[in-house]
């Protein structure tokens, strides 16, 4: 007996069934089984949440995963610039110190980090940032930063997507939507919104190769003039600050598209045993100034 197996190569040498060829028949059902492969895709295609979280996701394991979560405090030490109106208003030789606190729970409201900013060689004066105030420390005494000026810090900080990833990447009502692709100054990106419970929207452009931020933006009204100012950060010239975390070395922020702030960084190191509480406080014996 001849064997009757049929091959891919011999449907041309199959005879037809009934009036009708084999070719005809397979295209027909062809034709029936496309339009259900298309359901199937569009079924498991990505909404713009789920696409936007998983590039979210994919940025968090670019910057170091676990181990950027579990940083816990940062010195970054270099030169920074202010701006006024495009022009060079201020330079210095800075360090910043950073200690993150993980007993907060509101933290859609309430910050968890502490910022200690020294400027100049023997770092002498500087700023000190806690939750809830703010201090201007020079050799004369700390005097309390204006409120506005706080307030600016603590919504620049609590909508920066170094911080959301870091404090409250797992907060309730926290989503992250695709807004598509596009070119940022020849690199292409995803644009995904990062939107709180209160509806404030921080949108960051990712690269799209390496994953990490390149640029973030959000709006924020101005107390005085009741505008709203746009506030823009880029990040670049990302390196590895220890165990797989990336962190940027330059980092650049405009205000309503003038340029207001920029700091280049020398060295960047993070879980120091170094760093000592009482940079993250005010000492006991300094004197306290009234506010201006």
């Amino acid at each position: 007996m001849k064997n009757s197996s049929v091959h891919v190569g011999q449907v041309g040498n199959l005879r037809p069934i009934g009036n009708r060829p084999v070719k005809s028949i397979l295209a027909r059902v062809t034709q029936s089984l496309l339009p259900l492969c298309f359901i199937a895709q569009f079924l498991h295609a990505e909404t713009p949440l789920e696409h936007g979280k998983r590039i979210v996701n994919d940025c968090l394991d670019a910057l170091g995963g676990d181990r950027y979560l579990h940083m816990e405090n940062r010195e970054q030490s270099g030169r920074a610039y202010s701006f006024y109106r495009e022009k060079l208003n201020g330079l210095s030789i800075a360090k910043f110190y950073t200690r993150y606190y993980g007993n907060v729970t509101d933290t859609a409201h309430e910050l968890a980090q502490r910022e200690r900013e020294n400027f100049g060689k023997k770092e002498d004066y500087g700023f000190l940032f806690g939750e809830n105030e703010a201090w201007d420390l020079t050799f004369r005494g700390a005097r309390p930063l204006p409120t506005d000026r706080f307030a600016r810090y603590k919504e620049t900080t609590i909508r920066d997507i170094f911080y959301i990833l870091r404090v409250r990447f797992h907060e309730p009502g926290l989503t992250f939507e695709s807004r598509g692709a596009d070119v940022l100054q020849n690199a292409p990106v995803e644009i995904v919104d990062v939107t709180d419970a209160d509806n404030r929207v921080t949108t960051v452009y990712f690269h799209q190769l390496t994953k990490l931020p390149l640029r973030q933006v959000f709006y924020r009204r101005d107390p005085a003039t009741k505008y709203k100012d746009e506030e823009i950060t880029l990040f670049s010239k990302y390196r590895d600050v220890g165990n797989g975390v990336q962190w940027p070395f330059a980092i650049e922020r405009e205000r309503n598209g003038e340029k207001v702030f920029e700091i280049f960084a020398d060295s960047v190191t993070i879980n120091s045993s170094k760093t000592p509480d009482s940079l993250f406080a005010l000492p006991s014996s300094i004197k306290l100034l009234k506010p201006e």
